[in-house]
C-alpha cells in the first residue's frame, strides 16, 4: 500500500524495523527539548502529514520500551488518525512515572499502525441472538 505523505520534519520517514513489524516509530519534531513532569501530559508534533485511503486508519500506540523504562505512554491509546484528516500527526504523551522525562528532537515517541476498518450500520431490533456467554463480562470467565 502506498500512502501520500508530507514530511516537514528533518527526520527520515517512519519505517518498519523488521520485515514482520506491524508498527512504525514516530519521532518528535521539536525545536527544543520538552520536559514532561510526573502526571503531566503534552502534545508532541511529528512534522508528518498523511492521506490515508478510504477504509483505513492509522493507530498511534505507545512504545513498550518508553512505557516500561520511563512510564511514558500515549494518553488516548490507541489514538486514531482518520482517512479524511490532513493535519499534522501529533502524539499526546503522559508521564505516569514519579520522575521527569525529557523528550528530545528526533526521539522515537510512539508507534503507528495502519489498519483496515469497517463502518457499521445500526440495525434496530428488540431481541439479540443467544450465546453461551450471554451477559457475562468483566472477568466472568475466571481468567
Amino acid at each position: 500500500m502506498q500512502i501520500p505523505v508530507i514530511n516537514r520534519s528533518h527526520h527520515p520517514l517512519p519505517c518498519y524495523a523488521t520485515p514482520l513489524s506491524a508498527g512504525m516509530d514516530l519521532r518528535a519534531n521539536i525545536d527544543s527539548p520538552i520536559v514532561v513532569e510526573p502526571l503531566q501530559r503534552t502534545l508532541v508534533p511529528t512534522g508528518l502529514f498523511i492521506a490515508l485511503p478510504p477504509g483505513f486508519e492509522a493507530q498511534v500506540r505507545p512504545r513498550s520500551g518508553l512505557a516500561l523504562k520511563h512510564g511514558l505512554t500515549v494518553l488516548n491509546a490507541p489514538g486514531t488518525i482518520d482517512a479524511d484528516y490532513r493535519g499534522e500527526i501529533c502524539v499526546i504523551l503522559i508521564n505516569l512515572s514519579d520522575e521527569p522525562f525529557t523528550i528530545n528532537d528526533g526521539e522515537r515517541i510512539a508507534q503507528m499502525v495502519v489498519a483496515r476498518h469497517e463502518q457499521a450500520e445500526w440495525l434496530p431490533t428488540e431481541v439479540l441472538d443467544e450465546t453461551e456467554r450471554g451477559e457475562g463480562g468483566f472477568g466472568h470467565s475466571g481468567r
